[in-house]
């Protein structure tokens, strides 16, 4: 298969590392879409949605840009999505940042603050690893305890514990990445993380092949 073949759409919803994202997909010789079109979204092979800043401007936004139906149409299509930072967190029923706030409620659970009372530097920020609980697609040829880079004061909280594909030790463990058939995201930035983050999207791009 010709390696310009796997189209990703990043959704630009007017936050996010969008030029990272976008800059570490082309290196890996993927065609990318960066848009903010729910037209573009239906037509999407496979979407990434990355995120920078706080958990209710996010869902703002999309509903703003008319993209909350798009979206969840899109994962319930079958194709492969990828979530990063924020758009991990996002995909789950609520977050306590600034109140209470409803997401897109992929996937039951809740997004809480680091405890303050442990005494950690917040937003937790730099290098950290992984401990991989289930071999999911994204992690292959990923060794177990790799470092990826983490900028969160939030993490999430599954219900199901069974999507919980690694974890991450800071204060306490929390799910650091997830993975529910075509559903893949993380707490982690790949596209910051050097050699370790590129194998993760080039795994993700492999994904997107074999579902075309």
């Amino acid at each position: 298969m010709n390696v310009k073949s796997s189209k990703v759409v990043i959704i630009d919803y007017g936050m996010g590392n969008l030029m990272n994202v976008k800059n570490a997909l082309e290196k890996i010789e993927c065609e990318v879409e960066v848009t903010n079109k729910p037209s573009a979204i239906k037509k999407a092979r496979a979407i990434v949605l990355p995120g920078v800043g706080s958990f209710k401007d996010c869902i703002e936004n999309l509903k703003k840009n008319n993209l909350i139906h798009p979206l969840c149409d899109f994962i319930s299509s079958g194709r492969p999505f990828l979530g990063i930072c924020l758009g991990m967190q996002v995909l789950f029923t609520e977050s306590e940042e600034f109140g209470y706030t409803r997401g897109l409620g992929i996937f039951k659970g809740r997004v809480v603050h680091f405890p303050r009372e442990k005494g950690l530097k917040i937003p937790h920020m730099g290098w950290n690893s992984i401990r991989i609980k289930k071999r999911a697609p994204h992690l292959k040829n990923i060794p177990d305890n790799s470092y990826f880079y983490f900028v969160h004061s939030y993490y999430v909280i599954p219900e199901d514990k069974n999507i919980i594909a690694t974890t991450t030790e800071y204060g306490e463990e929390f799910a650091s990445s997830i993975w529910r058939e075509n559903v893949f995201a993380c707490q982690f930035h790949p596209e910051k993380s050097q050699k370790v983050g590129l194998e993760l999207l080039k795994n993700f791009k492999e994904i997107v092949e074999n579902a075309c």
